[in-house]
């Protein structure tokens, strides 16, 4: 299911078109989400002002929400910007940091949920397996690794409660609008040692979904450039040294940056959910 060619037409389109990402974001990791939406190639616009918000979601090609750093002010920035995205027909990414870590968070979730439709969930598998009531363990916004059939069941689960794609990731990602599941096997470890990686991460998704009308595909496009990018970070960091994590994070934004179509097809590693099952099962 998963066209390396079409992810790289996507690419090239987010260059060409330069789409305008809406990110109502958490305020550590903004410079961080700017800079990476810039070297993809898209245009970033970080406005959290709930006076403007609606206005300005309605004029992007793409809107996304992260609850990072949650406020009264913030969520009702989000609720506007949401409503004025739906009545504009402009792809939104939710990325539910933190779901389940408290009460404030999962109120925010359900008010959000309720107040319009996303395309894509973004977050990783504790905070999908908190949305539909179904704990796994989780320390502040940091999950823990669980095997793939439990993470691939809450992906599908969740998908299917919010009728909308959802992407679960960790060790290995979970791509699912609850029929077709792929399993992306991209990344680096020490993403998860930069800050704002996986916000980072949410913001590729919604530049994906702005040039892609599959909200599926754009999901697993982007899952596999950001991955792909990593890894060409690391690579690119060995070659002259030892790796650290200060500096990866600037090597990341360069990989972005220099992504290719050829990157994307040479590298790509993606497989169905079902082979899994063929194969006789696994853990991430």
């Amino acid at each position: 299911m998963f066209d390396a060619s079409r992810a790289g037409a996507a690419l090239r389109a987010i260059r060409e078109r330069r789409p305008l990402i809406h990110a109502i974001t958490n305020t550590v990791v903004q410079n961080f989400t700017a800079n990476g939406l810039l070297a993809l190639g898209a245009s970033p616009v970080m406005a959290d002002a709930p006076e403007e918000a609606g206005e300005v979601a309605g004029k992007a090609d793409a809107l996304l929400i992260n609850l990072g750093t949650l406020s009264d002010r913030t969520l009702r920035a989000m609720e506007e910007a949401l409503r004025a995205a739906n009545a504009a027909g402009v792809p939104a990414v939710l990325d539910p940091v933190g779901v389940g870590a408290t009460a404030f968070r999962t109120e925010a979730v359900e008010r959000l949920l309720s107040a319009g439709r996303f395309a894509v969930i973004r977050g990783n598998v504790a905070e999908v397996a908190n949305l539909i009531g179904r704990p796994l363990p989780i320390k502040g916004v940091d999950a823990e690794a669980v095997p793939t059939a439990v993470a691939v069941a809450v992906a599908r689960a969740a998908a299917e409660r919010f009728e909308t794609v959802v992407a679960a990731t960790g060790p290995e990602d979970f791509v699912t609008d609850g029929r077709r599941t792929l399993i992306v096997a991209n990344g680096d470890p020490l993403m998860a040692r930069v800050t704002g990686s996986g916000c980072l991460l949410g913001a590729v998704v919604a530049a994906f979904a702005a040039v892609e009308q599959e909200a599926f595909r754009a999901a697993a496009d982007a899952l596999v450039a950001f991955g792909v990018a990593g890894e060409i970070a690391r690579e690119r960091l060995a070659a002259l040294g030892p790796v650290r994590s200060g500096r990866y994070g600037i090597a990341l934004l360069d990989a972005l940056d220099g992504l290719d179509e050829g990157a994307l097809a040479a590298r790509a590693r993606v497989r169905e959910a079902e082979e899994m099952a063929a194969e006789g099962g696994g853990s991430a």
